[in-house]
């Protein structure tokens, strides 16, 4: 296997199904099912997607036909995007989040004509959905649904897409997949709506090759193109994780292993063993959260030993770093470090973050335990990603690295960034006006606001709509503050505002774990309601924000905040399945309370 194979494979499932004829009876994805991780082969993998692709056809489905897929992580959902995609077919990836009205839009706005699901309780939201469109004719399940009924569509068995001559079945995908170009369209991911309704974005076999391209090199030439292992965790619904998570290790010939939840996520982590993990900016801030009172319970030798270590780290992202630093590094390697990668399986080569904006603090917190944590950029235009991290050309936390191979980038004259390149969108399904407003003679804009730094990384100012302009025409970064005041320990998220304001305001959700222990040691109720009618509560968070304003600049600065009345959550809508922040949710239900703020 080659890099330059990327550049040669015509479409996907050719890059797939060139993998399987090379590696064969090698595992390549993985599920724990009766409390033992049960592997299945590249050869079987190829073999099931080949059937599947045959089934479909053999129900009528043909070339561009659209075939929504709702199913949690496993390794169903690669086989049915593969075989989907083998059918000449485009797969339309739904979060497992969507309620009845999210899959309604997706399935009226796609005119998918067949979907798969994995679950009863994930065809609960849907099948309302289903039997308010015309245009989905079939429904295949993964796991059985007892009570299924007709409707509008018929019923079908995922052992029903499993049948079939094998060879001939192999035989009919290599004859059609021969016809499938990199210009030809592979899949419609549905952006997860921070701002509004989710919109199709139309990604090409090309625009994922070349992603998988760019990123394999990073791999190969900065770590060393070995038998890489994958844990996948995040929604393969999401570009990053399809694009990252699935066709990169699948590129690499690795194994992909399926995580079972969030709450085993680090149980997981210690027994697979992973070399490479997707992640996001939330998972991070949690994982750090973590290791410090894990490392705190141990003791006050270990606490100061993990002070040190992060003292040492940020000069060391500085460029600041002290002769006596070197020695002092040594020691805290020996005595830190290998407990804290032990958390991490032991051999993991990179943790690779993306979704959203990395806090630095963040990044320099796992350099300093001797974890290699790479930041990248993009978004669903851009298949996803944009720019990375080398090691090679020295990380700066406070940058997304440069652009991968085979993008190109251009500054516009307000500062924002535009791409161009095989990895761009050919458009937003049915949405001509938001497909000529991102894309203008051939580059892609893509809202963000940024520029170069002297080695050409990118830095990343905000998202150009997001950006807050108060009342005296200053930009503020709300990026920026959000992650430093999700920092401290009182503090678990936030969300401020400010556009055509004095000043800016904040919304905060209180770390639930700290507000418990400080209910404790004050003789008060753990309810978090009656906590924060406390004065003395509400000074202690003051003080975490205040915190923050000593580092900020005078127009940036947190004058005054209101309490949420809860978690930001995927369930309550305020959170993408990415988890970012859905601003727009959180002004349509708490705009009264922090504009009363500005009135006080």
């Amino acid at each position: 296997m080659q890099l330059s194979d990327f550049d040669t494979s015509p479409n996907l499932v050719s890059l797939f199904l060139d993998r399987a004829d090379r590696l064969g009876d090698e595992p390549m994805l993985w599920a724990r099912r009766d409390k033992v991780w049960q592997s299945l082969s590249w050869a079987e993998a190829a073999r099931q997607v080949c059937l599947i692709a045959e089934a479909l056809r053999a129900r009528g489905l043909g070339p561009g036909d659209r075939v929504m897929l709702v199913s949690e992580n496993r390794p169903e959902w690669c086989l049915a995007d593969l075989g989907i995609m083998a059918a000449g077919c485009v797969t339309v990836p739904a979060y497992t989040t969507n309620i009845e009205r999210d899959h309604l839009h997706i399935l009226n706005n796609s005119g998918a004509r067949a979907v798969i699901v994995s679950s009863a309780k994930l065809a609960k939201p849907l099948i309302p959905a289903l039997t308010q469109t015309n245009t989905a004719e079939m429904l295949f399940s993964i796991e059985a649904i007892p009570h299924a009924q007709e409707g509008s569509f018929s019923w079908h068995q995922w052992s029903d897409l499993l049948e079939g001559d094998a060879a001939q079945a192999r035989s009919a995908v290599d004859a059609r997949i021969a016809a499938i170009g990199r210009t030809d369209l592979a899949c419609i991911i549905y952006t997860s709506g921070t701002g509004g309704a989710p919109r199709g974005v139309r990604q090409h076999h090309g625009a994922i090759l070349c992603n998988v391209d760019g990123a394999a090199r990073i791999i190969a030439e900065d770590f060393g193109w070995e038998k890489e292992v994958f844990l996948s965790f995040l929604p393969l619904s999401h570009a990053y994780e399809h694009t990252g998570g699935q066709f990169l290790p699948i590129g690499l010939g690795a194994q992909i292993y399926y995580a079972e939840s969030l709450e085993k996520l680090s149980a997981n982590i210690e027994d697979v063993r992973p070399t490479i993990m997707v992640v996001v900016p939330r998972l991070f801030e949690l994982l750090r959260t973590r290791i410090i009172k894990q490392v705190e319970k141990q003791g006050k030798l270990p606490g100061k030993l993990l002070d040190l270590a992060v003292a040492i780290g940020g000069r060391k992202m500085a460029g600041k770093r002290r002769i006596i630093d070197f020695p002092l590094d040594f020691i805290v390697g020996k005595a830190l470090r290998p407990k804290i990668r032990a958390k991490f399986g032991g051999r993991i080569k990179a943790l690779v973050s993306g979704g959203a904006p990395l806090s630095p603090e963040i990044g320099t917190f796992f350099d300093a335990m001797g974890l290699t944590l790479l930041q990248g950029y993009g978004q669903t235009e851009a298949a996803p990603v944009i720019s990375c991290n080398r090691p090679r050309d020295g990380i700066r936390m406070d940058t997304v690295g440069a652009p991968l191979r085979g993008v190109e980038l251009r500054i516009a004259e307000d500062g924002e960034l535009l791409v161009r390149g095989e990895l761009v969108t050919q458009g937003y399904w049915a949405n001509d006006a938001e497909t000529a407003r991102a894309l203008q003679n051939g580059w892609l804009h893509t809202g963000d606001i940024g520029h170069l730094d002297e080695k050409g990384r990118i830095k990343i100012t905000d998202r150009k709509k997001d950006m807050i302009v108060n009342d005296k025409g200053d930009n503020v970064s709300p990026q920026k503050i959000q992650s430093m005041l999700t920092l401290q320990p009182e503090i678990a998220q936030a969300m401020v505002l400010g556009d055509k304001r004095p000043h800016i305001v904040g919304l905060i959700v209180p770390d639930d774990e700290w507000a418990q222990e400080w209910a404790k040691s004050h003789d008060e109720t753990g309810n978090m309601a009656a906590l924060q009618e406390n004065a003395e509560f509400r000074a202690a968070v003051r003080e975490a924000i205040d915190r923050v304003n000593a580092q900020l600049s005078v127009i940036e600065k947190v004058r005054q905040f209101a309490f949420a009345d809860e978690p930001f959550t995927i369930e309550n809508e305020e959170m993408t399945p990415s988890l970012k922040v859905r601003r727009h949710k959180l002004v349509e239900r708490y705009g009264e309370r922090l504009d009363a703020l500005y009135r006080s």
